[in-house]
């Protein structure tokens, strides 16, 4: 089968697409073959080595955790699932050697769920990894509720923009910071959107004097140190980029795969409550530009790469 492989860290000219063996179906497993993979920081933080002392890394590596595609076969223990369903996976392992950007995927039953009904395999590839850490975030670190004020930092980002629609759809006020030229887009999802920079911190106070009572921080940096200060007596927050939010009374976030969740998010999805945008898609081949682009940090919406 056709794979994006890489022999060592490095750029995006690292990433060769080659003919690999097919890979093994365990027990608890199933074999998917593979319609989409969404494209994410992490890819690309991966493959330049950045979370080398996180995961061992047995190379050659395949990259990819987002999944989108049909099953083929199951493992003998596997009862959730039945060739030609239509699933979804955050198919992230315990190690770095095979992902998602190739045409058969080997996945775990745990990091699997139903293929929303009303998306494209595109729109559906770019929803399992960004789509369970902003849900865990507000739902398990947050537990929000529809009296919050929620404050989302990078609102217009791939994880910010399913956060405002699910704390939207849970009842929630939100807030949302954002370059202005994503404002009109913050306020179609139901934000109140406010800039970055200077003057954030009094913004964020003119909307809610009182102050927010739950921030999740998705950008690091400056967040960290302003939100602190924008909370209630009793607020919450929660960081998915910085653990240092611990010794500052926060929750650190780290995705994981949760079939439930991801049934929770299709679910949300079908009943109209959260969309999934598309910024671009590429065809497997061009994999590397596909990770020059979302290192950019600049799309509004998912990167995808098409399989078939």
């Amino acid at each position: 089968m056709k794979a994006i492989t890489m022999q060592r860290y490095g750029g995006p000219e690292v990433l060769e697409l080659t003919d690999v063996p097919e890979p093994k179906v365990g027990p608890d497993s199933v074999l998917v073959r593979a319609k989409a993979a969404g494209v994410n920081p992490v890819d690309w933080k991966i493959r330049e080595g950045y979370l080398d002392g996180l995961f061992p890394t047995h190379f050659p590596v395949v990259l990819g955790w987002d999944l989108a595609g049909m099953v083929e076969r199951v493992g003998p223990a596997v009862s959730e699932f039945s060739p030609g369903d239509e699933v979804i996976g955050y198919v992230r392992e315990d190690h770095v050697e095979r992902g998602t950007y190739a045409e058969l995927v080997s996945a775990p039953v745990r990091a699997l769920g139903r293929k929303p009904r009303s998306l494209s395999w595109a729109e559906a590839a770019g929803l399992p990894l960004a789509g369970l850490t902003a849900y865990q975030a507000l739902t398990k670190a947050l537990t929000i509720t529809p009296e919050d004020t929620v404050l989302v930092h990078a609102a217009s980002g791939g994880v910010g923009t399913f956060a405002v629609q699910i704390a939207r759809a849970k009842g929630a006020r939100v807030i949302g910071t954002a370059s202005p030229h994503n404002h009109d887009h913050l306020r179609e999802l139901g934000a109140e959107p406010v800039a970055y920079g200077p003057g954030l911190a009094g913004e964020v106070r003119r909307l809610a004097p009182g102050g927010v009572s739950a921030a999740l921080d998705l950008v690091g940096g400056e967040a960290i140190d302003v939100t602190p200060e924008l909370l209630t007596d009793k607020g919450r927050w929660a960081s998915i980029i910085d653990p240092s939010v611990i010794d500052r009374g926060g929750r650190y976030v780290f995705v994981r795969p949760d079939p439930t969740d991801l049934a929770a998010l299709a679910g949300l999805v079908d009943d109209g409550r959260l969309t999934v945008t598309v910024a671009k898609t590429f065809p497997l081949t061009d994999a590397a530009e596909a990770q020059r682009l979302s290192a950019e940090g600049h799309t509004r919406g998912k990167i995808v790469l098409e399989i078939e």
